[in-house]
């Protein structure tokens, strides 16, 4: 996800303030609930979640909010904040994957409060959203007893978050052959290209999924694979050339995935593949 500001390089990697983040994503600091609410709808003030999740040692190092046309209401649309610790002690290098906690929210209607957990690459600076048997997205309505829900969510990702870093390890000892690396940048294809019937008419061939962006990611062992897959549907960049209405050539490139949902939606979509070939592969 490309929701990475300065501060979350891992180099000189440090929390982001409350500041910054006013500045980038100000429905952050949303304490009430957009006008076209109804009574019912029980505001959940995401500063007050990232304030209490600092007492755990996790802290903000990148956020995202999207785009809203109707007046006043940017201060409480849909946002996205990734979180990690810092403070831990750990020293990361190349080629290294951390666990991350993604939250999602917003109080003007538009999305329940969501928490993830998330995994980050450092060789490639590509992230991921996991979604695997015992973590799953926790997501709380905005409605009923709010407060308690949102503890308890929290608790049970922040509990099972970093069993995701088995996957990176057991991904690599699978090696996958020619025609494996095809059928799973065939389905990356289908899902960030294709319509609601699966259809797909763009002229970029699946196989440009698995062009490799660095020297580092010429290896053929499933966890490379897939982050080479992953990075190429997320990021775009990927060419191809068809012809227009008139038959005359036309060359396109694919654009990068910004919208939040469709990046969430897409990484989870990903990551039941990867999951399913490490099936087989075992």
């Amino acid at each position: 996800m490309s929701i990475y500001t300065n501060t979350a390089r891992f180099d000189t990697g440090r929390e982001m303030t409350e500041i910054e983040m006013r500045k980038l994503a100000p429905s952050i600091f949303a304490t009430s609930a957009h006008e076209s609410r109804s009574e019912r709808f029980m505001p959940i003030p995401t500063i007050e979640v990232l304030r209490g999740l600092k007492d755990e040692g996790f802290v903000p190092v990148g956020v995202k909010q999207s785009a809203s046309r109707t007046p006043g209401k940017a201060d409480f649309t849909k946002h996205l904040i990734r979180m990690r610790r810092v403070g831990d002690g750990k020293v990361y290098n190349v080629g290294d994957t951390v666990c991350e906690i993604l939250l999602k929210n917003a109080n003007d209607g538009t999305s329940a409060y969501e928490l993830l957990a998330g995994l980050f690459r450092i060789r490639c600076l590509n992230s991921l959203v996991t979604q695997t048997g015992t973590i799953d997205a926790i997501k709380v309505r905005h409605s009923g007893n709010v407060r308690d829900k949102v503890i308890e969510g929290t608790y049970k990702v922040l509990n099972e978050a970093e069993r995701t870093l088995v996957a990176p390890q057991d991904w690599s000892t699978h090696i996958l052959n020619r025609d494996e690396q095809l059928a799973l940048a065939e389905a990356a294809h289908v899902l960030r290209f294709g319509d609601a019937d699966g259809n797909v008419a763009t002229p970029i061939q699946p196989q440009k999924m698995l062009g490799i962006r660095r020297t580092d990611d010429k290896s053929n062992d499933l966890w490379t694979t897939w982050n080479v897959v992953q990075e190429n549907t997320i990021k775009g960049g990927l060419r191809g050339q068809g012809r227009d209405d008139l038959g005359r050539p036309r060359r396109v490139k694919s654009r990068a995935v910004n919208g939040i949902d469709q990046d969430i939606k897409l990484n989870k979509a990903l990551w039941v593949l990867g999951e399913k070939m490490a099936q087989m592969k075992a």
